[in-house]
């Protein structure tokens, strides 16, 4: 909602002022928006600082002191801009320096802000956060266009910003607890806060340089035609802003177990990915006339560079430094994060770039996408390296007795037990009557009934079973209670909240009984009903398909997680109720179902992609059809 207001905003202000007033308003806003690395730095470091406390007293007490720190700060950023507006009037060729003293009052206002936000956003108050938010971009968005209508233009644009800020941090009230003396040390808060100012600074001046560059280089009109194409940006960053917002806190207060789990980044990643891509998209496609129409005649550019031509590669940029940010801002979470001064040497590069090369706006964008390109790569190096050669799904905490290997099974026989345990799903509701016979009783040595139970398989699992090493052994394997802490499931949907980082049988067996809010009622109700069909049936609820690289190694549940959980929740004795099948090969590694890494999951994604073209019901048609 911020992201859509921000939008309307800024084609309001444009429409209303043109872009020679619509460049002054926005350049004034962004010299309180570069500010905001100091507000930035008070949330993040509170938010980070209150989400580690123990109790409400302390997340308080932490709290007070930011507060007290930020209004300090706020007052002196205040005071600055309010002695020098002739000088940065002069600079960015505004009509007046009574502009510069108004956002003074706003700055003033907007790092105590910070604080007050962080604090909320510590506590994982997401509502509260996201309601302040957007009550800001009301403020601004209604205040700029009664403004606006009633005459005042610029000067009453940024009156309305500056009342937007006192409004949102007068709005946020925190309900404090106790007077618990202030849990952090002086050295952690200095260092912290230096990470978290070197940080947003760079952000900052990589999101804003531009438009203060252009206001000094460009004329009036020019300035604020990429003023108008810089609004994109905006847009797409304020929208990976609310991202991070939310999963700062999640991964500050978490343990260095679910930390290395890295799924909630590839989800902040594909939601920003995702997202700007959208708009990118719809930006190359959309005609020129729409920008004509929503911001007025003033703003076409004639020619093969026009708005929505430099909309779209300011919008490309965005989005490429926008992953940067994320996976830099999830590295600050949990520690001193190097990056932020990759990120801050790349700020001077790309003023040191636009002062060298500002011919024309399209060059201007040119110089901003080589080096966020360029930025995104070594910042996200780190990772990628990471991720090449650690598993994330944590084998450690697995150290069970070695299970015990009873006999040998063909491929054939698995697959059969295999599509036991799936047959009742819709997938197969067409061949239940027809072909229940061959699944439910099976024959192992006619050949012709082994391909067809083949073929209904990969009707669902194709993709699981071909990521299997070739020549896996599979065994018919001894599983009693001592073996538990050597099998782990597959760290994927609830079991991640169950398991919080520790996948082994038994850590998610303990978070059944201490986090049973962290599951759905789905969940539990299927949990349930396993458990009574291992008390009632004689022949148990199916097989439980594991996979490793040997007997004596971690073994990952390869079907069948909610059984063997179903049968330890009723009881351990309840095991022998399972039938247990294990895969071992030295190879097992490569397969991501096993040990999931960047690797190994681009070799299932080629292998999806090979598969792609295959028709399984065609398949299996076939087979059935063969003499």
């Amino acid at each position: 909602m911020t992201s859509a207001i921000n939008l309307v905003y800024n084609v309001v202000t444009a429409r209303f002022l043109g872009p020679i007033g619509f460049g002054h308003a926005t350049v004034v806003y962004t010299i309180l928006t570069i500010l905001s690395a100091v507000t930035l730095s008070f949330q993040i470091f509170s938010s980070k600082a209150v989400a580690q406390q123990s109790s409400p007293e302390r997340q308080s007490a932490v709290y007070r002191a930011f507060h007290r720190s930020a209004w300090a700060c706020g007052a002196l950023a205040g005071l600055v801009l309010f002695l020098f507006q002739k000088g940065v009037s002069d600079y960015l060729n505004l009509p007046g320096s009574d502009l510069i003293a108004i956002i003074a009052i706003g700055a003033a206002f907007y790092i105590p802000l910070g604080a007050r936000r962080g604090y909320i956003q510590g506590t994982y108050g997401f509502r509260g956060l996201a309601t302040n938010m957007v009550l800001e971009g009301a403020v601004r968005l209604g205040g700029s266009l009664a403004m606006v209508v009633l005459g005042f233009g610029v000067r009453g644009v940024i009156e309305a910003n500056a009342a937007a800020i006192a409004i949102s941090y007068l709005a946020i009230f925190p309900r404090l607890k106790g007077r618990d003396p202030n849990p952090l040390r002086h050295s952690y808060v200095i260092r912290e806060m230096m990470q978290a100012l070197n940080f947003f600074s760079g952000q900052l001046l990589i999101n804003n340089c531009g438009i203060v560059l252009v206001n000094h280089f460009f004329p009036a009109h020019e300035a604020g035609l990429y003023a108008a194409v810089a609004m994109v940006g905006r847009v797409i960053f304020t929208f990976s802003q609310a991202v991070v917002n939310s999963t700062f806190p999640l991964v500050a207060g978490t343990r260095e177990e679910e930390r290395r789990d890295l799924g909630v980044i590839a989800t902040s990643l594909m939601m920003v990915m995702g997202t700007g891509a959208a708009i990118v998209l719809v930006l190359f496609i959309a005609p020129p006339g729409i920008w004509t129409h929503l911001f007025g005649s003033g703003f076409e550019i004639a020619g093969k560079y026009n708005i929505p031509y430099l909309m779209a590669y300011y919008a490309v940029a965005t989005v490429i430094y926008s992953l940067a940010a994320v996976i830099i801002t999830f590295e600050m979470s949990y520690k001193i994060a190097n990056t932020s001064w990759v990120q801050l040497a790349f700020s001077g590069l790309l003023i040191a770039g636009i002062c060298a090369f500002h011919s024309s706006l399209h060059e201007v964008i040119l110089v901003q996408l080589v080096l966020m390109l360029l930025l995104s790569v070594l910042v996200a190096f780190p990772f990628l390296i990471n991720s090449l050669t650690d598993p994330k799904d944590l084998m450690r905490g697995v150290n069970g007795r070695p299970v015990r290997l009873i006999r040998r099974l063909s491929e054939d026989e698995v697959i059969a037990e295999f599509l036991k345990s799936e047959f009742h799903r819709h997938e197969f509701r067409d061949y239940q009557q027809s072909l229940g016979e061959i699944v439910t009783r099976p024959d192992i040595s006619d050949a012709d009934e082994n391909a067809k139970r083949r073929a209904l398989l990969f009707l669902r699992q194709r993709a699981l079973w071909k990521e299997i090493p070739t020549a896996t052994e599979w065994y018919e394997v001894d599983v009693d209670k001592s073996n538990l802490g050597q099998i782990r499931v597959f760290p994927r949907a609830h079991w991640r909240r169950i398991g919080r980082g520790n996948f082994a049988v038994t850590e998610i067996l303990t978070g059944m009984r201490t986090r049973r809010h962290a599951v759905d009622s789905t969940f539990l109700g299927k949990i349930g009903d396993i458990r009574k069909r291992l008390l009632e049936q004689d022949d148990g609820a199916g097989a439980v398909i594991l996979i490793g690289p040997n007997e004596n190694e971690p073994l990952t549940v390869l079907d069948g997680n909610h059984r063997l959980v179903a049968a330890m929740v009723e009881s351990p004795a309840r095991l022998d109720k399972l039938m247990f099948i294990c895969g071992l090969s030295p190879r097992m590694s490569e397969c991501c179902w096993y040990n999931t890494n960047f690797m190994t999951l681009l070799r299932y994604a080629r292998n999806v992609l090979t598969h792609a073209v295959r028709d399984p019901e065609a398949e299996l048609a076939k087979v059935l059809l063969s003499p």
